[in-house]
């Protein structure tokens, strides 16, 4: 009788856990952040809790599983709608190398190391740092690696704001101002849902343009 109970149980996880993610989402492993790892690796722990004791109720793994997965749906709800939550718990992309130049401080503070970088950029298929004009840092953990253009003026598009908020890293790294910034987009932040810099100019998409669409 066990042995059906323990055979009933794993069917049964198996195709509520399938069904549980299909709710949650469809992310790739390596895209999963904070609150979908925590979620993920409970999840396991409580089915493995469930198929161990068989004496105890299946309900006692569900509950809580049922509970995680609203927590995490409301929690990717306002992640999506609140720019504040979402860097709160994903973080924000890191420039490791500006304009061919490592930036070590960014490094220290990200405790990524050389060799993480080194391994990174060769699964890039880049054989040195030289090759490499911008190589950022993505909140999934993936550096994503812009290469040297012949033409110097050519840029990778930087945010500058990001659901009318001004980026003032981006800035930093530009080294431009507030000023600069509200010169080159004559319309107010706040109406700007997108806007990112690239080849010497800003170039914006606006909430209207957005509700357009819909």
């Amino acid at each position: 009788m066990e042995y059906f109970t323990i055979i009933f149980r794993t069917f049964f996880f198996y195709f509520f856990i399938v069904f549980v993610y299909r709710v949650m989402g469809k992310r790739e492993v390596g895209q999963l952040g904070i609150i979908d790892l925590i979620v993920s690796v409970l999840i396991a722990e409580l089915v493995a809790i469930s198929l161990d004791n068989t004496k105890d109720s299946i309900f006692i793994a569900i509950i809580p599983i049922v509970l995680l997965v609203l927590c995490q749906i409301v929690m990717a709800f306002l992640s999506l709608n609140k720019k504040s939550v979402r860097e709160m718990f994903d973080g924000k992309p890191s420039v490791i190398i500006n304009n061919g130049k490592i930036m070590i401080k960014e490094m220290l503070k990200q405790r990524y190391n050389l060799d993480d970088l080194l391994t990174q950029l060769r699964e890039e298929n880049y054989k040195s740092i030289s090759e490499v004009d911008y190589a950022i840092l993505e909140t999934s953990g993936k550096l994503s690696v812009f290469k040297k253009e012949k033409v110097k003026e050519k840029t990778f598009p930087l945010p500058v704001i990001v659901e009318g908020k001004v980026e003032y890293d981006t800035l930093k790294l530009l080294d431009k101002d507030i000023n600069w910034l509200l010169d080159n987009i004559n319309t107010d932040i706040s109406n700007i849902f997108y806007g990112f810099y690239k080849d010497n100019s800003i170039y914006i998409i606006k909430n209207s343009e957005l509700e357009k669409d819909d």
